[in-house]
């Protein structure tokens, strides 16, 4: 069932999660709208990538619930493959099979996944490959590839099913300085062109210019959440005025 275009795309309602004695998230309630670009910020350890892990069941949650589209996650089995297909994630690593081409790696979830014919998906996956700016490296392996292009490539990956929703778990926490502003002029695209976005990032520069919202989470809770103009200049919490003071001063 369609949702109306007004209701939120992902609704995370009461959701705890631990690890053993660890209490992870701790009654997170939050929307994210329909071409809303949410960006995650907080100190390691305050439940980010849990959270951003919990929105396609990566992990599952204790209590409490998850929505995508207005539909509950299922627990597992061909609901849940079919719900997480529509799940683009991006993550720190960027998990590109070293065995296949670049293009290969684009092609293979709408294969496999979604049934698309080979010659489309190839097509499709060039053109991909071409708007994250590493066209011409369709045929190369990922270990030719630098760490900023292996992570374009895992986006093209990702968009190649034409998701719903694009999960960003620190996507550029793992590159070299040099390459971390064209995976960001990527993501910057994506959320001009009205991608549906949750994105954990430290990046205060990519929060403050292509996020609508900023959540702040600390101990496992969201503590604050405003538009990028008002969470910078003005935070409300005392947690979120200390970790901004520590980060931007330097």
């Amino acid at each position: 069932m369609d949702q109306p275009a007004g209701s939120p795309l992902v609704v995370l309602e009461g959701v705890n999660k631990s690890f053993g004695p660890l209490h992870v998230l701790k009654d997170i309630d939050l929307q994210v709208g329909r071409g809303e670009v949410l960006v995650v910020i907080g100190p390691s350890g305050s439940g980010k990538s849990t959270m951003c892990r919990c929105i396609n069941r990566l992990e599952t949650v204790d209590s409490g619930r998850v929505l995508v589209d207005g539909q509950e996650l299922p627990r597992e089995g061909k609901a849940l493959a079919r719900l997480r297909a529509d799940i683009g994630m991006v993550f720190q690593s960027f998990n590109l099979f070293a065995h296949m081409s670049v293009l290969d790696n684009v092609t293979l979830g709408p294969i496999k996944v979604r049934g698309v014919a080979k010659a489309e998906a190839r097509e499709r996956g060039r053109a991909l490959l071409t708007r994250v700016g590493i066209g011409d490296k369709a045929d190369a392996m990922p270990a030719q590839l630098s760490g900023g292009q292996q992570q374009r490539a895992a986006i093209a990956r990702a968009l190649a099913m034409q998701p719903k929703l694009m999960l960003f778990d620190e996507p550029t926490s793992a590159l070299d300085p040099e390459y971390i502003s064209e995976v960001l002029d990527v993501m910057r695209g994506l959320a001009e062109e009205g991608m549906t976005m949750v994105v954990v990032t430290h990046e205060m520069g990519f929060a403050r210019s292509a996020g609508n919202r900023v959540a702040f989470m600390d101990g496992g809770r969201i503590v604050e959440v405003a538009p990028p103009e008002q969470f910078f200049n003005a935070p409300e919490s005392p947690r979120a005025r200390d970790f901004l003071g520590k980060i931007l001063t330097h």
